[in-house]
This record gives C-alpha cells, structure tokens and sequence, in this order.
C-alpha cells in the first residue's frame, strides 16, 4: 500500500496491547499500568455484546475523581444513574459522567443489536475531583465532525464537543474507508497520543489491529494514518496530566484526602440505594 519511505519520519509507536479479556470487556489501559504513562486517560475497556444481549449489562456501581465517557460505536444502551438521568444512549451517542465527589451508575443493552463500544476514563484536576457528580448524554446528532473524525472531549478544526471535560485534551472517534489518508495534528503541547482499533488496520509507521491499543511517543509531531480496510477507531491526545494517582477500587483522585472524602461519599449513596432496594 505504501512505498517504503511514506513513513520514514512517523512518530514512533512505543507501546503495544491487546489488554486482557473478561467475557464482553477487554481491559486495554487501567490506573495501575498504561494509565500512568497516558493520564489523563487513564482507564479504556472496549466491549461487545455476546449471545444474548440481556446477559451482558453492568451492574450499578460507583466512582469518584474522575469522568467516565462512554462512546456506542454500534448498537444501543440503556442508563440510569444517582444525579437522576435515564433513558437510552443510542448508537453514536456519548455519555459524559463527571463522577466528582461520588455518583453510582448502571447500563444495559437495548434492544436485540450487537453492541460495541468505548468507555474511558478521565483523571480530573484538583479543582473537579471532589465536585458535584454531573451527567449529560449525547445523541448522534449532538457530536460534531470535522472531516473523518467524531469530536468526543475537545476540539479538533472547527468541531468542539459541548461536553464540559477539562482543557487540554482530545478525544476523537474516526472511521477512514480502505486506502484512505488521514493526519492527525495535536493541539500545542499535546505530548500524549495513543489509538484503540474496533475495526480493521492502521498503518502508522508500523502495522495496528483490530484490538489493538498503540501509544505513540511523547512529542507534539503530527500522526499520519493509512487504512487498511474500512477502519473504525477511537484517538486520545492531551496535556499530560501532572498530579499522582491515589486510587480505590473504582476511584481515582489527586491525593488520598480527595480519595477518602470520594469514597466516603460512595459509601453514603451506596447505603442510601441499598435502603431503597436499588442494589
């Protein structure tokens, strides 16, 4: 496809995973492992719905100190979570949960299609980490595009998302037809870039798969793709996220007085939703 020199000069790729895989989920990045090296993004499982749909929901469960973002490349989901939103998320759609000081969530599919998708992590700063929990769900229709790519988190040529996520990142879902060219240039001072394939082949200087996360290296320079296939894939680039990581078991905060006063708040809610008959 390409001539031998087309990326004599690509940013280099340095990282490499397939995750590990649990039943519908694989695990590409968590906390304790590429979520260093790639924070703010700290956390992206991809999953697919097997066999029976109504088998493969997700359980209410709580976070705290960080943002879920949720991206349904195929099929439809159902969600309920403690700031009071319900409804469907359908396929396109992006669900933004600023956990904050502490919320409690749950999703299934809806409906008898297959279903794929994104759901990521942001760590947030300090000054969001133990704020007010706030949801807000967007319909296809309410994600911009500029050229090839879905603007999820941040702003890329004239496309901005309308979600409120911290400055100073991106986060893209793109889909190139076989053969197609794309370069993707970050923002200034976005040293941190990385891709997770659902479909087909990238070559970025070297070969990526279906099912595959690559982490570039840290720089600002531009990345050129070439598909392989009709290609269906999701783009993090961002500041580097500059405080530690002090973590629970479904929290992530900038210090452990944030941590403990998360889970604390966890904990009320999850009391109260045990008083109601929720969990």
């Amino acid at each position: 496809m390409n001539t031998p020199d087309t990326f004599a000069t690509a940013r280099p790729i340095v990282q490499r995973t397939r995750g590990t895989t649990h039943g519908p989920i694989t695990r590409l990045v968590s906390p304790g492992d590429l979520g260093q090296l790639l924070k703010p993004f700290i956390f992206l499982d991809i999953f697919r719905s097997e066999g029976n749909p109504a088998r493969n929901g997700f359980a209410m469960h709580p976070h705290s100190g960080i943002a879920t973002v949720t991206f349904m490349v195929n099929g439809d989901v159902s969600y309920e979570d403690t700031t009071g939103k319900q409804g469907v998320l359908p396929s396109g759609g992006v669900e933004w949960m600023r956990a904050g000081n502490g919320v409690w969530h749950t999703g299934a599919p809806a409906g008898a299609q297959p279903m794929t998708g994104f759901q990521l992590w942001v760590a947030l700063p300090p000054s969001e980490e133990n704020a007010p929990a706030e949801s807000l769900y967007l319909a296809p229709n309410g994600v911009m595009q500029a050229g090839p790519a879905r603007v999820l988190l941040g702003q890329y040529g004239a496309a901005r998302s309308p979600i409120p996520a911290p400055a100073g990142m991106n986060y893209l879902a793109v889909r190139l037809q076989d053969g197609e060219r794309w370069r993707y240039t970050p923002p200034a001072g976005h040293d941190i870039a990385w891709v997770a394939l659902n479909a087909g082949q990238l070559d970025a200087g070297g070969v990526i798969d279906t099912g595959e996360l690559a982490v570039f290296a840290a720089s600002e320079q531009a990345i050129d793709f070439v598909a392989r296939g009709d290609t269906s894939f999701v783009l993090g680039s961002a500041l580097q996220h500059p405080h530690e990581l002090f973590m629970g078991h479904y929290s992530v905060h900038t210090s452990q007085a944030a941590l403990a006063q998360g889970e604390a708040e966890i904990r009320r809610i999850g009391a109260q939703l045990r008083r109601d008959g929720r969990i």
